[in-house]
């Protein structure tokens, strides 16, 4: 998940669940029972906490990649 992931929250009252959509077109949904969303809370809280403990919060995306040269396609 990143921080320009769209999110969308719906209380589902009559199940007493939590939905939260994660993205546009084909969504991931996490669906949390009303019993378990401090335990949730308290999970990411004490993850957020601990990672600005280790480093101020970064900005962007950071990606890896491997640089090949041109002898590596298998191409003569």
């Amino acid at each position: 998940m990143t921080a320009d992931l769209p999110m969308r929250v719906e209380p589902l009252v009559f199940a007493g669940r939590v939905e939260v959509r994660f993205g546009n077109a084909f969504p991931a949904v996490l669906l949390v029972d009303h019993a378990a969303l401090p335990r949730l809370v308290r999970g990411l809280t004490e993850g957020q906490a601990a990672l600005e403990k280790v480093a101020p919060p970064a900005t962007g995306r950071h990606v890896l990649v491997e640089e090949v040269g041109d002898d590596a396609t298998g191409e003569d």
